[in-house]
C-alpha cells in the first residue's frame, strides 16, 4: 500500500502574494492569524519547536522527505499551478529537480482554478485567472512538465507519469488536450500520461481520456453526502459558523461504494479540517478528530483500498495544509501523533515495510 501525501508549496515569498496580501505573505501569515471561535477550538495551529520553515530551503525539504518515509508516507503529489502560462510557487519544485533530492517519489497535481481573494476557486475577486488556450498552450505546457515527467522518482502507473487534474470539468478542451499531451508523451519516448480525475467538490462531467479517478477528501463527501449529522450550524456572536462531525465524515467515507465513474478510483483520505485560518467565521471546523481516531480510520481505509477498490495507491489530504488544519507534520499540541498514527494503521493492516 503506497499512500500520497499533497503538499502545498505556499511557504514562500512570492511577488504576487505580497502584492495581494501584504509584503512577506506565506501560508503561516494565515496559519499565525488564527483564532478561536469557540470553546474547544484548536486554534492557532503551531508547528513544533516554531519551526515555520521555507520551502526554498533545501534542508526543509530534506527534513520533509525524511520524516515522512519515515512513517509510512510513500511520496507526495506537489500541487502544479500553471496559469496559461504563468506559473506560480514553482521554486521549490523547480530546486526539487534541478538538485535531484530528496529522494522521496512524487507526481503532481494540476490545481486548475482561479486564485481568488475569497480563497475558493471562484469567479468572483479574481486574483489570478484561469486560462487554458489551444493546442500552442498545451504544447507549451507539456514541455514545461516533461522533465518531471523523466525525473527516476516520478510516480507512475504502467509505465506512465502519473498527473493529477483537479477540476477537469473547468478545461473547455479536456478530451483533445489529453489526446495531444498523450500523443507528445510517446513522441518523447514515454508510454502516455496517466491521467487522474479529481473527485472533490466541483462537478465532473463525462470525459474520455482519464485512467483514473481520485476521491480527494473531505471534499468528495462534502460534496456528496446529504446524512443530517455530517454538520451543524454554531450561534456565535459574530454570526453562523459551520461545524463538522470528524466521525461521521468517515463513517461516510467507509460505507462509500468504490464503483463510479466506470474505472479504477484510488480511494482519499484526509487528517482534519479547519480552514477558519483562511476564512474565519464563515469556514468549516472539524470536532471529534484525534489521532488515535485517525489511526483507526486510516486502517479502514487501507484495507479498502486493498480489497474493494483494488488500490495499491490512496491519496492522502495532506502533508502540510496548515491553513485547513489538514497536514501530518509535527506541531506544539500533538506532537509526531498523527505520523505515529500513520504507521500504526499500516502495521495493523500488514503493510508497514519499515
Amino acid at each position: 500500500m503506497k499512500i500520497i501525501a499533497f503538499l502545498l508549496p505556499q511557504f514562500h515569498r512570492i511577488p504576487e502574494n505580497d502584492r495581494w496580501w501584504g509584503e512577506g505573505f506565506t501560508e503561516w501569515t494565515n496559519t499565525r492569524k488564527a483564532t478561536a471561535l469557540y470553546p474547544g477550538h484548536m486554534q492557532p495551529k503551531e508547528p513544533l519547536d516554531e519551526y515555520y520553515y521555507d520551502l526554498t530551503d533545501p534542508t526543509t525539504r530534506s527534513w520533509q522527505a525524511e520524516l515522512a518515509q519515515a512513517y509510512g508516507i510513500y511520496g507526495f503529489c506537489y500541487y502544479h499551478y500553471w496559469f496559461g502560462g504563468k506559473r506560480l510557487l514553482e521554486k521549490p519544485f523547480e530546486e526539487v529537480l534541478r538538485l535531484g533530492e530528496p529522494g522521496i517519489p512524487f507526481c503532481l497535481s494540476w490545481a486548475n482554478e482561479p486564485w481568488t481573494r475569497k480563497w475558493d476557486g471562484g469567479e468572483q475577486h479574481v486574483l489570478m485567472p484561469q486560462w487554458y488556450g489551444g493546442e500552442p498552450e498545451w504544447k507549451a505546457h507539456f514541455r514545461e512538465l516533461l522533465p518531471a515527467f523523466r525525473d527516476e522518482r516520478y510516480i507512475r502507473i504502467e509505465g506512465k507519469p502519473v498527473f493529477v487534474l483537479y477540476r477537469p470539468g473547468s478545461i473547455p478542451h479536456c478530451e483533445e488536450m489529453i489526446a495531444c499531451w498523450n500523443e507528445l508523451a510517446r513522441g518523447s519516448g514515454l508510454p502516455g500520461v496517466y491521467f487522474i480525475r479529481t473527485l472533490g467538490g466541483f462537478p465532473v462531467p463525462r470525459q474520455s481520456g482519464f485512467d483514473a479517478s481520485l476521491e480527494f477528501e473531505p471534499h468528495y463527501t462534502f460534496a456528496n453526502n446529504t446524512a443530517p449529522r455530517l454538520w451543524s450550524e454554531l450561534k456565535l456572536p459574530k454570526g453562523e459558523h459551520l461545524v463538522l462531525d470528524y466521525d461521521q465524515i468517515w463513517e461516510a467515507i467507509l460505507s462509500r461504494s468504490p464503483r463510479r465513474m466506470g474505472g479504477q478510483v484510488f480511494p482519499g483520505a484526509f487528517v482534519n479540517w479547519d480552514n477558519t485560518p483562511r476564512l474565519g467565521l464563515r469556514g468549516q471546523s472539524c470536532i471529534g478528530a484525534a489521532p488515535d481516531k485517525f489511526s483507526w480510520y486510516l486502517a479502514k481505509q487501507i484495507e479498502r483500498a486493498a480489497g474493494l477498490y483494488g488500490s495499491e495507491y490512496l491519496f492522502l489530504n495532506a502533508w502540510n495544509e496548515w491553513a485547513e488544519g489538514a497536514y501530518l507534520e509535527p506541531d506544539r499540541r500533538d506532537g509526531y501523533a498523527y505520523l505515529k498514527a500513520v504507521k500504526r494503521a499500516l502495521i495493523r493492516t500488514g503493510y508497514w515495510k519499515g
